[in-house]
């Protein structure tokens, strides 16, 4: 893997960010200098983070996926496969730092939500969706039909459960979709329907969107057996930055980069020692693999570690804290002016949104594999166009909805009305990656610098904020849907016109 060609790729895609941050931070929207240049620091630890990780997923995770995928199903042993598949979603998403973060986050407003059985829930869902989407592969059940009825009975389930845990159960879909389980998800996928008889590769993709269903169901299911006390009082705490001990430029600058670092290497370590610990049994038990082969895959742990723990140092550093001042900033001018004010957040919400997509670890996963299992017609350049308009529009209905406060249930029964209509019309190896592209949106990135630019826009009431992730997990639903249809129709008009001319 060229690590300059890598380096230089992910440099285009946050570079964007850091330019709309600094134009406006240095013009229109003054903010502190020392603000900015964390910020910008931010952002460079950030690039160097996501180059060496993504170095480690295509050297260690991803390979072990598909050889795990593969050796499972060449068993023949059914039940061993999907109790393997259960216990993978489980244990992974119950480590995931972005979960233990979104369940904070819920408790910190909903006080009587016990963590760890909300923790669990979420966990449990992941465990038994993952589960179903291998089952589905196997058994070559067709991918449209297995989203239309989950779906339908999610939003069955929905209109039971209390209506301030919507937001919070779609959301719970998105956290749910870390950089260390989608990647790891999506080679499983891959793994498996890599044997399967059937030559059509339907069923490569599907298996993330799958197991973002589950979180969903989980949380609903919760919050209508949850017995919430009357009268409840949600004062929302705000959380402030502590105040630096010492003073001075340099010291304001890397001090905090410093303070987060341990943080994040034991969080990163949480992440990725459900994944090591599985390697080490299945290559006792199952994969049985060289010692080269074996020392490879360690050696792309190590490396995924390390990028994610520099990615997440980088990004919570510095560059989301000045997304949320931006955002703090934009929203009172825009509450308390209007106009131009109001337009001028939009139009940065939907600017971010485009670029900011495209930094996350996960989305340059899927569409490099996207791009490799179809044999280079579908082009990872066209889906990140696509799944960046998805983005955007996501990120600018969310901040109308903050501004307007109205009820973000309505655009998420809207949304889903419409993916599950676009299905009828889209092939359906476009439907699976759709719905992977929703769980692979809403990463680490966009849950804390849009999160915190969100966050900062509706800063009179926090609360409004849930419901981001769950749009941007939604749009791509669509976006990328039709690009399926208008790329069917392309292939369509291509072939009438060589049969024409064979004629």
């Amino acid at each position: 893997m060229d690590i300059a060609a890598k380096f230089k790729e992910t440099a285009k895609s946050v570079f964007p960010v850091i330019a709309i941050v600094l134009v406006l931070g240095l013009t229109v929207v003054p903010l502190e200098k020392t603000l900015l240049t964390r910020f910008a620091l931010g952002g460079l630890i950030l690039i160097f983070g996501l180059t060496i990780f993504l170095m480690g997923v295509g050297i260690g995770i991803e390979p072990m996926g598909e050889r795990c995928g593969a050796s499972l199903l060449a068993k023949k042993n059914l039940p061993l496969l999907l109790s393997c598949a259960f216990a993978i979603g489980f244990i992974v998403t119950a480590a995931e730092p972005d979960i233990q973060v979104f369940a904070d986050q819920v408790k910190e407003i909903f006080p009587y939500v016990n963590k760890l059985v909300f923790t669990f829930a979420i966990a449990g869902g992941v465990g038994i969706f993952l589960l179903l989407g291998l089952l589905r592969t196997i058994l070559n059940f067709p991918i449209k039909i297995f989203f239309f009825a989950f779906y339908t009975l999610l939003f069955a389930l929905a209109f039971f459960a209390p209506q301030n845990f919507w937001p919070i159960a779609f959301d719970s879909g998105g956290a749910t979709t870390g950089p260390m389980t989608v990647p790891f998800i999506m080679s499983l996928g891959l793994g498996v329907s890599a044997v399967r008889s059937s030559k059509q590769n339907d069923s490569s993709f599907g298996l993330t969107g799958t197991a973002s269903i589950g979180p969903v169901m989980a949380v609903l299911v919760y919050s209508i057996f949850l017995r919430a006390p009357q009268n409840l009082s949600q004062e929302i705490a705000q959380t402030q930055l502590d105040a630096l001990s010492a003073s001075g430029f340099f010291a304001q600058t890397f001090v905090p980069f410093i303070n987060v670092l341990p943080i994040f290497l034991r969080e990163s370590l949480f992440a990725i020692a459900p994944l090591f610990v599985l390697f080490i049994i299945f290559q006792v038990t199952l994969l049985r693999m060289s010692a080269r082969q074996a020392i490879r895959i360690i050696i792309g742990f190590v490396y995924a570690y390390a990028g994610l723990s520099i990615f997440l140092t980088g990004v919570n550093g510095g560059f989301s804290d000045a997304g949320q001042e931006l955002g703090k900033t934009l929203g009172n001018l825009a509450m308390q002016n209007g106009g131009a004010w109001l337009l001028l957040l939009i139009l940065t919400g939907v600017a971010f949104g485009a670029v900011i997509v495209c930094a996350e670890p996960a989305v340059w996963v899927l569409s490099e594999q996207v791009e490799q299992v179809s044999g280079g017609t579908i082009k990872r350049k066209a889906l990140l166009v696509f799944l960046s308009a998805g983005t955007a529009i996501a990120i600018a209905i969310s901040l109308l909805a903050n501004v307007f406060n109205f009820n973000i249930k309505w655009i998420l029964i809207i949304g889903y009305s419409l993916s599950m209509s676009l299905m009828i019309f889209c092939p359906s190896l476009w439907t699976g990656i759709a719905f992977d592209s929703g769980g692979v949106a809403s990463g680490p990135l966009t849950s804390t610098f849009i999160l915190s630019f969100t966050i900062g826009a509706a800063a009179t009431n926090p609360a409004d904020s849930f419901g981001v992730i769950a749009l941007v997990a939604m749009m791509p639903l669509s976006a990328i849907q039709i690009m399926g249809i208008i790329y069917k129709a392309k292939q369509a008009q291509k072939k009438s016109a060589a049969s024409k001319e064979a004629k």
